[in-house]
């Protein structure tokens, strides 16, 4: 009697398995197909994603190798900036040293914008956005104010950044040459005071507190 009862229910719980794939099967396929289709689309997208790195780092090597000063700047420049404007965390900050260290552009307010198009990457690396924030604070301190200096280097000062000590040390020196001799000491202090500084920064504080503040 109990296994005629177990096979009853099994039959029941067959039947109704069965009546569940038939009710949804519209459900069902419709599901599996859309997954499907979006696993191809993942793995197109990283094949696009992959082509357009390759042809990318193409581009940029090919400019960067076949460069002259003299013949086919403005050329050259107009394509780095279309890499900049790629957004890519690998070639667009390539893109803007290469402009920055050949002088192809001397407008200070497109300098600044494209490093912002590089900060704001959304795939860069924390570190490597804290490194061009860095890099954009060196270069605009040849001719902002103390307060703008400290705005933009605000979101590394403000973290416990490996480039810390770094901003700490360019504002240092900034408020130094701007004969503000107390905020400088202030910020060298904190450099030494900063656990995580970078040991060459340190030291560079010490000897210029030593030099520079020693009564």
């Amino acid at each position: 009697m109990e296994e005629e009862i177990q096979i009853i229910n099994e039959n029941a719980r067959k039947e109704k398995l069965k009546n569940f794939f038939i009710k949804n099967s519209k459900y069902l396929i419709f599901s599996i197909s859309a997954l499907i289709i979006l696993i191809l689309f993942y793995f197109v997208y990283v094949e696009i994603k992959s082509r357009d790195q390759i042809k990318l780092a193409e581009k940029y090597s090919n400019i960067v190798n076949n460069f002259n000063n003299l013949q086919n700047t403005e050329l050259s420049t107009k394509e780095l900036i279309k890499i900049i404007e790629k957004k890519n965390p690998t070639y667009s900050p390539l893109a803007l040293y290469f402009i920055l260290d050949n002088d192809l552009v001397i407008e200070n307010k497109e300098i600044n914008k494209y490093f912002d198009m590089v900060i704001n990457i959304g795939s860069l690396e924390k570190e490597i956005k804290n490194l061009n924030i860095y890099k954009k604070a060196i270069y605009n301190s040849n001719f902002v104010d103390e307060t703008e200096l400290v705005e933009i280097l605000r979101p590394i000062t403000n973290t416990d950044s490996v480039w810390k000590s770094h901003s700490l040390y360019l504002l240092a020196e900034f408020f130094y040459f701007k004969k503000n001799k107390s905020e400088s000491k202030k910020l060298l202090n904190e450099i030494l005071n900063y656990e995580n500084s970078n040991p060459e920064i340190k030291l560079e504080a010490q000897k210029k507190l030593t030099r520079d503040f020693s009564e």
